[in-house]
């Protein structure tokens, strides 16, 4: 009994962490945190902290995937039951928008996302898999009213190509809307309230 209550309170404090991690990052930014800094949010030493992770990389891993977690509910929330492409778009920007007020949480998805391109990374199947269910995700929600000329899956990955890319820029723009620029390529893409022809 001890073991399971041991358990739970360890599930609880990576928990814990995750979600202070979230908050400092999001706030201090990517490159001015340190682990030593994220173990003092949460009233631990930086090997207490890595005991929940193992690795700085798969403790910034695991951060990425509690914001994808947050974003995925935060979809969910904005499109309800509704599964067409107007909830989509809804949904999309509002995470696009949330993020330009995250900056330290989009720098440390960049910088990871390209130390990822390595396949020994730690990070690199969570990138893989990451990129591979967000296409299907989005391509799924718009192909009944996509453009006949565009594939599904194509359409997909130009969405997601174009907020990764969007990001970068915003990073070295600060004043450009990222939000705004993807709701303009879903206009393009699937025009509002109307169906492909």
């Amino acid at each position: 009994m001890a073991r399971r209550g041991s358990y739970a309170k360890g599930v609880a404090k990576r928990e814990e962490i995750l979600e202070r991690a979230l908050d400092v990052i999001a706030r201090e930014g990517f490159r001015r945190t340190s682990v030593k800094d994220l173990a003092e949010a949460v009233g631990l030493s930086q090997a207490g902290l890595l005991h929940y992770f193992g690795t700085k990389e798969q403790l910034f891993t695991e951060i990425l995937r509690k914001r994808d977690e947050l974003d995925d509910a935060a979809l969910g929330a904005a499109t309800g039951d509704r599964t067409d492409v107007d909830a989509m778009r809804e949904g999309w920007v509002g995470v696009i928008r949330h993020n330009q007020r995250v900056p330290g949480l989009v720098h440390l998805f960049a910088a990871l996302s390209v130390d990822a391109a390595d396949a020994e990374h730690p990070a690199h199947e969570y990138f893989i898999e990451r990129n591979r269910r967000l296409r299907e995700t989005l391509a799924e929600a718009i192909e009944d009213r996509l453009d006949p000329r565009v594939d599904p899956e194509t359409a997909g990955r130009l969405l997601q190509a174009v907020a990764d890319g969007l990001q970068l820029q915003w990073m070295l723009e600060p004043d450009l809307d990222m939000a705004a620029a993807t709701g303009a390529l879903l206009d393009i893409l699937v025009p509002p309230g109307e169906d492909a022809t």
